[in-house]
């Protein structure tokens, strides 16, 4: 374990276990202050577990649905409700993909949840990460090159098909996200860093590295702004974190100041969220590590190609 590694281990304080065996791919996490929800990701059902912190224990399961693909994602939805997102497509071949608003507590429960289908409008995605700020959802992809932001209708409509708004960018492989208690930044994670982006811009503000996890795909952010992460694998533990010297520094002076894009005639337009409508799409001017990392691997290929040649004649 390196340096770095061990004062993330360090500052990460074990909240609890999975205690039911049942759970063995969290890959949501929502933190109501008294208990937590999870639910498994592709190959379970429909069913969201209820777990009391103070013991690990499952003391409710919620079944929503007759089937579902993959569900991969959760966020609060107030008054004791969650959405659960069943957005997961490794594959990207899902033409539409479907999120419920699920009533969760202590017990166990069949509901009848209501259900909105969503699509994409560059064709089928994969995404693990789902938040609902504003009164309005967003899916985040997951994408190698860091993900797509999209933006649901204020207002979804149970029986057809509801379409999805790009409206910004993230830079990582992202797992989950959650919305932070001011509704002005969100935490993004993905297996091995996070990212904190402004609301509703997803302008980035700061990012920083994450203890090490089996397969970390869950974030919740509870009372007092209180961080906690899950993973999956039988019995893996919740774990809750702070946020890194200068983080929160960086949250309270608000985003880097940039220079305004350049009009783009195919731009989405920016319109206030609060109105019902939808925040313009962001990009950076920079190229990201993985471009770079890319432009020097070409480079180097040039070069030893260079060099062959000068070896044959």
């Amino acid at each position: 374990m390196n340096a770095v590694a061990l004062v993330l281990a360090l500052a990460a304080q074990v909240v609890f276990s999975f205690a039911d065996p049942g759970i063995d791919e969290s890959s949501g996490l929502v933190d109501l202050g008294a208990l937590m929800v999870t639910t498994n990701d592709s190959g379970d059902d429909a069913l969201l577990y209820v777990i009391d912190p103070a013991t690990g224990r499952t003391v409710g399961r919620t079944a929503y649905a007759q089937a579902v693909l993959d569900v991969e994602a959760l966020a609060p939805a107030g008054d004791g409700e969650v959405w659960a997102g069943d957005i997961g497509d490794n594959r990207a071949t899902r033409q539409s993909v479907t999120v419920y608003r699920v009533p969760v507590g202590r017990g166990d429960r069949r509901v009848e949840a209501p259900s909105y289908r969503l699509s994409y409008p560059d064709g089928p995605q994969d995404a693990e990460s789902l938040l609902y700020a504003g009164g309005r959802l967003y899916v985040i992809t997951k994408a190698i090159f860091g993900g797509t932001v999209y933006a649901a209708p204020e207002h979804l409509d149970p029986a057809g098909v509801n379409a999805l708004t790009p409206v910004g960018k993230v830079g990582l492989f992202a797992t989950d996200a959650a919305l932070f208690g001011d509704g002005r930044h969100v935490l993004v994670r993905g297996y091995g860093t996070a990212e904190i982006r402004t609301f509703p811009g997803f302008v980035r503000v700061a990012g920083f590295d994450l203890p090490d996890q089996q397969q970390g795909e869950g974030v919740s952010i509870g009372p007092g702004d209180r961080i906690r992460l899950s993973s999956e694998g039988t019995h893996s533990a919740v774990l809750q974190i702070g946020l890194p010297d200068g983080v929160a520094d960086a949250m309270a002076a608000g985003p880097p100041s940039t220079a305004a894009p350049s009009p783009s005639p195919t731009a989405t337009p920016s319109i206030d969220p609060t109105e019902g409508r939808l925040p313009a799409m962001t990009t950076s001017s920079s190229p990201g590590p993985l471009l770079t990392i890319g432009v020097v691997l070409l480079l180097l290929l040039g070069v030893g190609a260079w060099a062959r040649g000068r070896r044959r004649r």
